[in-house]
């Protein structure tokens, strides 16, 4: 079984960290990633640094800037996780937009996924339908998980669609906004979250955009499987050093 379907079935409400690859130095990858699972968290995201993120906010944004002038690259990721299966045990999933990955081949990409112990991509621009007729089954080929996302302004026929072509879990995006924007979350959105709960979909839902801490964690996972921290994690990364991972993952548990 997948470990991401893995994950999913234990009984608990996890805690997914993205933080871009390269950052906040080169060669950071692979420590950051042996820390975060040292320290309890289920699920990484890796992020695949882009010159145009269109889902991100600033922080985001800079710290792929940032990334790719300390020289990151799709061959670089793959060459520091070459040995990552070696020490990490927990999903590692890749999140990143379809051009890098166009560029470089996506039968490629996805076989250096698999290569190394990838076992989902997150790919924010890349339509269901390109997907499903282009792509599924180079996908399933190298037995990764696609994960699409969902936002508070898709229609529930859609909803249903990405439930039924899905087999992981669905990324919900709490808000219209971009990463990193978010201070707490209002009745609009719990609204929102409920909603989705009600649906009684097939693939579980962890929330995205607008996580930061215990309150928003908490609030986040009230109606859905997890949560997923990307800027205020990135943030901490560009103040703190690696060896201080601990502190902000206690301070969300």
């Amino acid at each position: 079984m997948n470990r991401i379907n893995q994950k999913l079935q234990e009984d608990k409400k996890l805690l997914s960290i993205y933080f871009t690859s390269g950052f906040p130095k080169l060669n950071d990858t692979v420590s950051i990633i042996q820390e975060l699972e040292k320290n309890g968290v289920d699920m990484i995201e890796i992020g695949l640094p882009f010159s145009d993120p269109l889902a991100d906010g600033p922080t985001i944004q800079e710290s792929s800037t940032i990334a790719i002038e300390n020289g990151m690259t799709t061959s670089l990721l793959f060459e520091q996780l070459k040995d990552i299966r070696k020490t990490v045990q927990i999903p590692l999933i890749i999140m990143g937009y379809f051009n890098p990955m166009m560029q470089f081949g996506i039968e490629k990409f996805c076989q250096k996924c698999a290569e190394v112990g990838i076992d989902g991509l997150i790919i924010p621009d890349l339509p269901l339908f390109v997907y499903e007729t282009e792509y599924k089954s180079i996908f399933e080929k190298y037995r990764l998980k696609n994960i699409f996302l969902i936002s508070p302004q898709t229609s529930e026929e859609r909803i249903q669609e990405i439930d039924a072509i899905s087999d992981s879990f669905i990324y919900m995006v709490s808000s219209a906004a971009v990463t990193g924007s978010q201070s707490g979350f209002g009745s609009e959105q719990m609204d929102y979250f409920k909603r989705i709960a009600d649906f009684n979909l097939k693939n579980p839902q962890i929330v995205g955009f607008g996580i930061k801490d215990e309150e928003t964690f908490q609030q986040a996972t009230q109606y859905q499987k997890g949560a997923i921290i990307g800027s205020a994690f990135i943030n901490f990364l560009k103040h703190n050093p690696i060896s201080d991972i601990s502190k902000f993952v206690n301070k969300i548990k």
